[in-house]
């Protein structure tokens, strides 16, 4: 089997793609390696793919490439290059994220369906339901995204949907709820937290620090994917979280700095356009139809990161 992976040099992309690898299949990876954090980081994220033997890496912008030419001997399509951010979507920005997640991804479902591939696992986001007081959100729940970032990822799974209709597409849609773990985004709130709290330094909450989230460790989320690739369903979308449900972020902060061994302290400012007071994701669905069993717990998953985050800045 051979796979494209989209976003190959980020957070999810290389640890999803080392995953393949290691199971044997021939992947490409493709990243733009946009300046949106250090490229450093990225190449980090690579350090153990670059030496495979069935790995190689295209960098190079979707919106710029021959697709077809791309994926024509390519069996499995895993799209996970977005331009990510809830916080920076707003504003003159905007263009970014309509071109990365919403044109970008529909030229690679045109240019799958030309070649015809046997599955495409496109990563969509929590985002898409918005404020909502549904709790366990649930697939079928009404979607109401409540930032530009939202409305770009939501998009995407629609036009997924409109290629598996009209033309049988096979594709299935992640909707991860907030992911963490080793080679998370500098700009995601647990590497924040971490590296600050590790400096000795105080960390700034946005809120009360009682709004909750569903926390889904890195590897659990790889899975996922693994799963939607090799079922027959397709053109489903499921809910991808962890284990615990949600948990308040006062009470996560409290882990990290177990696990860190010290607490600086805490600064409260106010809430953020475009972030969600609640997240909950009942993944029943997935658990029926893919076999989805998360594993990773918040407290083992956090303690990865912050030896991740000593690793990576020396601390």
């Amino acid at each position: 089997m051979k796979a494209l992976v989209t976003g190959a040099a980020g957070f999810i992309g290389s640890h999803l793609a080392e995953k393949l690898v290691a199971e044997g299949m021939d992947v490409l990876g493709i990243d733009n390696f946009s300046d949106y954090y250090d490229r450093r980081l990225k190449d980090y994220n690579l350090r153990r793919l670059r030496d495979e033997d069935n790995f190689s890496l295209l960098e190079a912008d979707l919106l710029e490439q021959g697709l077809p030419q791309i994926l024509a001997d390519r069996d499995l399509v895993f799209h996970q290059a977005a331009q990510a951010g809830v916080r920076a979507s707003w504003g003159e920005d905007f263009q970014i994220y309509s071109d990365s997640n919403v044109l970008a991804t529909q030229r690679l479902l045109e240019a799958a369906n030309e070649v015809g591939i046997d599955k495409f696992v496109y990563a969509s986001s929590s985002s898409v339901y918005g404020e909502t007081e549904d709790l366990p959100m649930q697939e079928d729940g009404r979607t109401r995204p409540v930032s530009p970032y939202g409305v770009t990822k939501l998009a995407g799974e629609n036009l997924c949907q409109l290629y598996h209709h009209n033309f049988g597409l096979p594709v299935v849609s992640l909707r991860y709820f907030t992911v963490y773990g080793e080679r998370q985004r500098p700009d995601m709130a647990f590497h924040i937290f971490i590296k600050s709290i590790l400096q000795c330094e105080p960390i700034t909450i946005f809120g009360d620090g009682q709004q909750s989230r569903n926390f889904t460790y890195i590897e659990d989320a790889v899975t996922a994917n693994l799963l939607a690739a090799r079922t027959n369903v397709s053109g489903e979308v499921f809910n991808i979280g962890g284990p615990d449900g949600n948990i308040e972020l006062n009470r996560a902060v409290d882990i990290i700095e177990e696990k860190a061994g010290q607490s600086p302290g805490r600064e409260y400012q106010g809430e953020v356009d475009g972030d969600v007071r609640h997240t909950a994701a009942d993944c029943s669905k997935a658990a029926e139809m893919l076999g989805y069993e998360p594993k990773t717990g918040l407290e083992a998953g956090i303690e990865a990161e912050v030896e991740y985050i000593r690793e990576v800045y020396d601390l």
